[in-house]
């Protein structure tokens, strides 16, 4: 291995609050260790890696990438461009060594989820046939919290706060309005798993507190027994504040959206949901007699820079180390991973997960985090997202009132190959 190679950083899926504070991590370690020569950024992901879309970093103000802490989104920017296997992709994945070897880049650092890491995998495998020296470290990124072997993902204790915070303000605004606004609908994120809508439950922090029903996809929905849930409540209040995952299935395991695959699919075939809230209020309104209101919080639930938390934004951070001294201390092939210590009170601290594992992985929402009726979360939800949502992240603000983000310069890298994409 050459002295001093460079590394690569790069940024994919859907873009969280935090997933810069982790680029920050990758940047300022790398940068501290003076083991690695540049640090590169690739823009939107394996896509800025194919088409040799590459900037310098290391060229970048230091106080541009102390801002990333400060700036939600993916700031090197993020894609949805899913590799396939490495019979069916290989042109891709040579194209990738290819880059790499052009500007001798060792160290390839991922932030993303299962379908990143399953990336990673594949290039550290087609680069060690290859007989190119190559580390790959994948960094977790996802607010759904589904990906497995780590405690939690940086990401979700941000959305986490939003959330439970947006379903108080609302369920205030739903009990000021119950004559005419008897019930509420919030629709969160969570194709499969429950994390994000169960996380709203810490909201509630005694019985008249919203939200009073919360579905996730773990257990499966009836709409008979949401119209008795409803009634129920409304008996007991006046009012109902309901929050349901987007991916809530039947007992079949069957989305229940209406219309099946209208909104189509991502790039990576997965189903493009929404409507969940619709559904809801149409049958409430029907069969409980009642007017409902729809609220959906869409990408503003995954990047609320302005309510983050800082016990996320420093793991985050700290994840971004971790994969650089991981690295450099002789790890290969390996997902940094979130370990809880809490006794005698909250600790974290890191690990290491085969990326493989991690890709072909998934993280539910625990039985024992549901209650019995399938409505509502346990103290056990509430023991475990609490700690993750401590804190606010500071930002910065400028004259006018508002929030101030970073942006790259983005000084970009001769291209030495021929285009590719």
């Amino acid at each position: 291995m050459t002295k001093n190679p460079n590394d690569v950083v790069a940024q994919s899926g859907g873009p969280t609050a935090v997933i810069n504070s982790s680029a920050c991590g990758v940047i300022q370690q790398a940068h501290k260790s003076g083991k690695i020569g540049c640090v590169l950024g690739a823009t939107n992901g394996i896509l800025g890696v194919l088409s040799e879309d590459l900037f310098d970093i290391s060229a970048e103000k230091p106080e541009t990438i102390e801002a990333l802490k400060r700036t939600p989104a993916a700031a090197i920017g993020s894609c949805r461009y899913k590799l396939k296997s490495l019979e069916e992709s290989r042109a891709d994945f040579e194209r990738i060594l290819d880059v790499f070897r052009a500007h001798d880049i060792r160290y390839f650092f991922y932030a993303g989820g299962n379908d990143s890491m399953d990336t990673a995998d594949k290039v550290n495998k087609l680069a060690a046939d290859s007989g190119y020296e190559l580390v790959c470290i994948g960094i977790p990124k996802t607010v759904d919290n589904d990906l497995a072997f780590t405690d939690h993902c940086p990401g979700y204790g941000s959305v986490a706060k939003y959330v439970a915070t947006c379903a108080m303000e609302a369920g205030r605004d739903t009990e000021a309005l119950y004559t005419h606004d008897t019930c509420t609908i919030l629709e969160v994120m969570g194709r499969n798993a429950g994390w994000i809508a169960a996380a709203t439950g810490l909201a509630a922090r005694c019985p008249e507190d919203a939200p009073h029903l919360i579905y996730v996809p773990e257990s499966p929905f009836y709409f008979d027994k949401l119209v008795s849930d409803v009634k129920q409540v409304l008996r007991e209040f006046g009012r109902v504040f309901i929050v349901a995952g987007e991916g809530l299935k039947n007992e079949k395991g069957e989305y229940i959206t209406a219309d099946k695959g209208a909104f189509g699919t991502d790039a990576f075939g997965h189903l493009q949901l929404g409507g969940v809230a619709d559904m809801l209020k149409a049958v409430i309104e029907d069969q409980v007699g009642i007017k409902a209101r729809c609220n959906r919080l869409g990408t503003n639930q995954r990047s609320a820079m302005h309510f983050a938390s800082l016990t996320d934004v420093n793991e985050a951070y700290m994840c971004g180390q971790m994969a650089v001294k991981a690295a450099l201390g002789g790890e290969n092939g390996k997902m940094v991973t979130l370990v809880r210590q809490d006794k005698p009170k909250y600790r974290c601290t890191t690990g290491l997960a085969e990326l493989r594992d991690v890709a072909n992985g998934e993280k539910k929402l625990p039985p024992e985090y549901i209650n019995d009726s399938g409505n509502h979360i346990t103290d056990a939800m509430r023991d475990y997202v609490r700690p993750l949502v401590r804190g606010e992240a500071p930002i910065t603000i400028g004259d006018d009132g508002l929030p101030v983000f970073m942006r790259f310069e983005r000084k970009p890298l001769e291209k030495k190959l021929p285009k590719y994409m």
